[in-house]
């Protein structure tokens, strides 16, 4: 099964937009984890890959700010 997320093109803004606000949701659902969790492995990884999606945040409005005009999408889930 695929979702299909994004597709299209989107202007700087909305593709801005559209990634932080996919990624905030990914950094929120582990943080409620390591809330929930005793395990300090567990917890290690989770924070070492909210460092990474926050790094990535990062990398993708800068891409996204040098874009000319707009910004190709997609994104999907696969199941």
């Amino acid at each position: 099964m695929n979702i299909q997320l994004i597709q299209g093109e989107f202007d700087k803004k909305e593709a801005a937009y559209l990634v932080t606000q996919l990624i905030h949701t990914k950094i929120k659902y582990h943080e409620n984890l390591i809330n929930k969790e005793d395990n300090e492995e567990d917890i290690k990884m989770r924070k070492n890959r909210i460092k990474q999606l926050q790094k990535d945040l990062f990398e993708a409005r800068k891409y996204i700010e040098n874009s000319k005009k707009s910004v190709l999408m997609n994104a999907s889930i696969e199941l």
